[in-house]
């Protein structure tokens, strides 16, 4: 029987998702300018971040791109947000968006480097608690000087390389067959159960390293793009920055590693699984096979690849250029020194980070009708308003909220913006700004490691092509980071309100803070 045009309509918008998601996001697509129009604005634009946070959710039934894309394209449409505030908010993060473009593609080209290293680690350090305290550190340690995004994207390759080479030496295929495919699999009950709990031991070793990549963010003013702004906007160089937030996010930082050991000891939210002895032996080969076989071309690699590292990273900590850009001088430097001159092999190296790249920028349409509709506004202007002894935990509380179901750099960009003003205007002082600073600063990034969508490391980890390798769904990501989110915004509360201001007090009369006159506080940035 022949199709008829509505049901061929139907079978191709979305494509192969499910139905049930195909009539979600048509009545979000027909309930928005009803809102809009006929009951409030303000209503219609939280009704949008909610649909856009549930189109996240649902990454593995479809990429966001699309349906977020169609919801953003409709915002604009009925004049939720203009073209032109989109490409200010565009403008504004243009260096998130060339770190995406350059940088992950940089580390594509250094895969060889990373997957000999991690594959001495994981055939070294056998103790799995060891193993999982060794990403978090290693994830926070390198986050605190580079980009969380740039950290997470060496993980993932690293993560994706593990599981290509059990992946391909079990299904009896060649190195360049599709991963995601496990027909041979099928009727092998003894080979599904190995990859299952190899799945579950990677999917462990991301999430430690992804609040690892939060814990190390937190602490300096390069970890994070908000940080950065907030130490512009209180005239704080690298130390007083680091000084200045100790206070919290070293006890945080303790507490968090507490966290890790625990949930791996007791099997706790999703962790605990361990490499399975097949999977141990297949790398344990992989790894004498390339040792046996390496030539001088391929050790000539390897070192040029550890000069480009150590490049990476001393650009970086100084801030040689823009993140973005040193990302493009590792693509050229590998792809010179280590022979790669096919556009289709340069290619490649993109197809991970655009998607994500696109879906970002989708991310800001969303972020510019929260400005357009002034949707943050009342809880603002509450925060405010409240006693000078609540200011702390509620910045810090809010914060975190927002920076949840938002985007962190936005909320910590807003609020510390509001403060400076309140500063300027004289409601508050210039030590109750610095602290708030501390506390803004903080809550953007600790409590926000509840959802993907709060932290870009976390939601280019969901939207990776490992997510579905390793079935890392949004809802799986919130679970294993429920410890975490619960531990870290409890102590990071407490610390905020207990200890940041005496410990301030203690830091400023041992002359280890830099005071900048008020008046160089007060001059816009």
């Amino acid at each position: 029987m022949e199709t008829s045009y509505s049901r061929a309509f139907i079978k191709n918008f979305l494509g192969q998702s499910p139905n049930w998601y195909k009539i979600t996001i048509l009545a979000f697509l027909i309930i928005n300018p009803l809102i809009f129009f006929l009951v409030s604005p303000f209503l219609a634009g939280w009704l949008l971040i909610i649909e856009f946070i549930f189109t996240l959710g649902m990454a593995l039934k479809c990429y966001p791109l699309q349906p977020g894309g169609l919801l953003a394209i409709e915002a604009v449409m009925i004049g939720m947000t203009s073209a032109e505030r989109i490409r200010e908010e565009i403008s504004a993060n243009l260096e998130v968006l060339l770190l995406l473009i350059f940088m992950v593609a940089g580390i594509y080209f250094m895969k060889q480097l990373l997957l000999t290293v991690f594959t001495k680690l994981l055939l070294n350090l056998r103790n799995k608690i060891a193993l999982s305290l060794a990403f978090c550190f290693a994830a926070a340690f390198l986050s605190a000087f580079l980009d969380a995004l740039t950290v997470i994207a060496v993980v993932i390759s690293v993560s994706v390389g593990f599981y290509s080479i059990y992946h391909n030496v079990a299904s009896n295929q060649s190195e360049n067959t599709d991963v995601t495919d496990d027909s041979s699999f099928t009727g092998n009950q003894q080979h599904q159960a190995v990859l299952e709990q190899f799945r579950s031991f990677l999917r462990s070793l991301m999430m430690h390293a992804g609040v690892g990549t939060a814990l190390g963010g937190v602490m300096t003013m390069v970890g994070e793009p908000q940080n950065l702004i907030i130490a512009k906007s209180a005239d704080w160089q690298f130390v007083d920055f680091l000084i200045r937030m100790s206070p919290v996010t070293v006890p945080v930082f303790i507490c968090g590693f507490i966290v890790c050991a625990l949930v791996e000891r007791f099997r706790l939210f999703g962790y605990g699984a361990k490499l399975p002895h097949p999977v141990y032996e297949v790398l344990k080969k992989y790894d004498q096979k390339n040792s046996e076989n390496i030539t001088k071309q391929d050790r000539i690699k390897l070192a040029v690849q550890v000069v480009i590292g150590v490049w990476l990273i001393i650009a970086l900590a100084f801030h040689l250029a823009e993140v973005g850009l040193i990302g493009l001088s590792v693509i050229i430097f590998a792809t010179a020194f280590c022979g790669v001159t096919d556009e289709h092999a340069i290619g490649k190296a993109f197809q991970d980070s655009l998607p994500f790249t696109a879906l970002l920028t989708v991310f800001f349409a969303i972020v510019a009708v929260i400005v357009e509709q002034h949707l943050f506004t009342p809880i603002i202007h509450f925060v405010l308003q409240s006693a000078p002894s609540n200011q702390l935990s509620l910045f810090y509380l809010f914060n975190g909220l927002l920076s949840s179901v938002s985007d962190n750099v936005f909320v910590g960009t807003v609020y510390i913006n509001e403060a400076k003003s309140a500063l300027v205007n004289g409601v508050i002082d210039l030590k109750q700004f610095e602290l708030l600073a501390v506390a803004i600063n903080t809550g953007t990034n600790l409590p926000s490691v509840a959802t993907p969508n709060g932290q870009a490391a976390f939601l280019f980890l969901l939207t990776s092509a490992l997510a579905p390798l390793i079935r890392l769904s949004y809802g799986r990501m919130v679970w294993m980071a429920l410890p975490y989110t619960v531990v870290m915004t409890l102590v990071g509360l407490l610390c905020v309100q207990y200890l940041l201001p005496d410990m301030t007090q203690w830091f400023t009369d041992m002359g280890w803070l830099s005071l900048p006159p008020a008046s160089e506080v007060l001059m816009p940035h």
